[in-house]
């Protein structure tokens, strides 16, 4: 800086015509100086001489453990590695010398990526991500699984209300199975469930969860276990979830988790049938033509962490889960069923040779009954034995049913067993066709059901055909060759018999 001030200044005064002596004696310093200044035609520039460093044999290993994603030493873990290997200086070369690094690479984006595509059937990322979702009218806290073939991009997904090991194994099997199969390789992130210890900064191997690795011999693939806060190694899986949030979870409500997954997975499927941005190609198309046979099959079986809890089946058909009662078909009732609780809202039902049987969503409250009339078809009264419950169906079903109620009074001590006796017949008959035969029955004082049964075997078309339509049928009838008197068959016997 003062050889800029002192050049600067004998520039100036020697541009006025200043003798070079005057020059020397204003500022301060020898001619030879001031002689040198005038002839430099630019300001001078400071050059720090450059002196070997303890540091600069061990400058590359620096670098490494400053940069790699690895590593990301910081200042006084280098020293104490470089000390370990020779290094015998201070650690102020070793910040001066990160300083210069950082700098540099400043220089470079820190989103500067390297994109790295595996072959089909090589590679699956599963990952997950929480949301707010309005379920059932309340807003509750979901889990969003999801796994992307890396080759081919197709993508699968389902939502969980728990996160624990349970819920991620499941995840992982439904997951392969709605791709169709298993790849060589699982990318995934770090969760206790799957990875113990996965420490970049040592050059120990990474632990799994022993409960993870029996998950990945059942299904045939490996684990492999992205690197600690560097999410951009499964990029693939990463980037979804902002589409998810913004295309499918924003703005939309859901009648239930089982309402949640089923709309799920259909967006998936649209998805999956757009253009991907990066291959340029519809990912089911390329999962058709090239990823799909790459897939290794799946397993038979589900791996489970825990076996299915047994219950007895109640003579009324239910099943008692956490104070509740839930119906089942009633072919179970009294019999021994197993069964278990998956993503903390599905109750999965099996036989007691772990044959799956159905699924039942969780309720909330306690102590609450929850009944499906369909389990009770198959014993289900058909009509009902009140006497002011038939008059009310009665009349409610049929147009004619009051008419046939006060005629039938006239007539009968109990009127609402025929009337019962009629509505049965709703299993065999339309609701309109019965009406015509009950109006029928009115006009021809045949009232009582073994009368209007014989109307019907023997009046049917006659009832229910207008003239109309009984003139339709006769002509459809009497077309020549199509009826023959009983002579004609009689003829057909002589001629066979000789």
């Amino acid at each position: 800086m003062k050889d800029l001030k002192q050049w600067a200044a004998v520039q100036e005064l020697y541009k006025r015509k200043v003798p070079i002596l005057k020059i020397a004696k204003q500022l301060g310093m020898s001619r030879n100086t001031v002689k040198r200044l005038i002839k430099l035609k630019e300001e001078p520039k400071y050059k720090r001489s450059h002196y070997p460093s303890k540091v600069d044999p061990y400058i590359d290993k620096i670098i490494t453990w400053r940069l790699s994603p690895e590593y990301s030493f910081n200042g006084t873990r280098i020293f104490r590695e470089l000390k370990h290997i020779g290094y015998q200086g201070s650690i102020n070369p070793i910040y001066r010398a990160l300083k210069k690094i950082d700098e540099e690479r400043s220089d470079i984006s820190p989103n500067a990526t390297v994109r790295i595509e595996t072959p089909p059937g090589d590679q699956a990322q599963f990952d997950w991500a929480s949301y707010e979702i309005m379920i059932n009218g309340r807003i509750r806290t979901v889990y969003c699984f999801t796994m992307i073939l890396s080759a081919s991009r197709k993508k699968a997904i389902c939502f969980s209300l728990l996160c624990d090991a349970e819920a991620i194994y499941e995840a992982i099997q439904e997951l392969f199975t709605d791709l169709g199969g298993v790849t060589l390789e699982l990318l995934i992130d770090n969760p206790k469930a799957l990875v113990i210890e996965n420490n970049p900064k040592s050059e120990d191997e990474i632990k799994y969860n022993p409960q993870a690795l029996l998950l990945a011999a059942h299904l045939g693939t490996e684990l492999n276990a992205c690197n600690c806060y560097w999410p951009r190694t499964k990029g693939k899986i990463e980037k979804p979830y902002q589409y998810i949030e913004e295309q499918f979870i924003k703005g939309n409500t859901f009648q239930s988790m089982e309402d949640l997954n089923k709309r799920g997975k259909e967006f998936i499927r649209e998805w999956n049938k757009k253009m991907h941005g990066t291959t340029r190609r519809v990912p089911d198309e390329f999962y058709e033509n090239e990823e799909a046979k790459a897939l290794l099959p799946l397993p038979n079986t589900r791996f489970r962490l825990e076996p299915l809890e047994k219950r007895i089946i109640s003579n009324d058909s239910y099943i008692h889960i956490d104070t509740n009662k839930y119906s089942v078909p009633v072919k179970y009732a009294g019999k021994q069923l197993q069964y278990r609780i998956v993503y903390g809202f599905r109750i999965e039902l099996y036989t007691m040779e772990s044959e799956y049987i159905m699924s039942l969503e969780v309720q909330d409250g306690k102590y609450d009954t929850f009944r499906n009339p369909e389990h009770y078809d198959a014993i289900a009264v058909k009509t009902s034995k009140s006497i002011p419950q038939i008059k009310r169906d009665f009349t409610r079903t049929f147009k004619n049913g009051e008419e046939y109620l006060k005629a039938a009074a006239n007539v009968f001590q109990q009127p609402s067993y025929h009337a019962r006796k009629i509505l049965e017949l709703l299993d065999l008959y339309e609701i309109d066709v019965l009406d015509k035969i009950l109006s029928y029955a009115i006009t021809h004082d045949k009232l009582d059901i073994k009368s209007i049964k014989q109307l019907i075997r023997n009046n049917f078309f006659e009832i229910i055909a207008d003239t109309k339509e009984l003139t339709e049928i006769k002509k459809a009838t009497d077309i020549e060759g199509i009826t023959r008197s009983c002579d004609y068959y009689e003829g057909q016997q002589e001629v066979t018999a000789l």
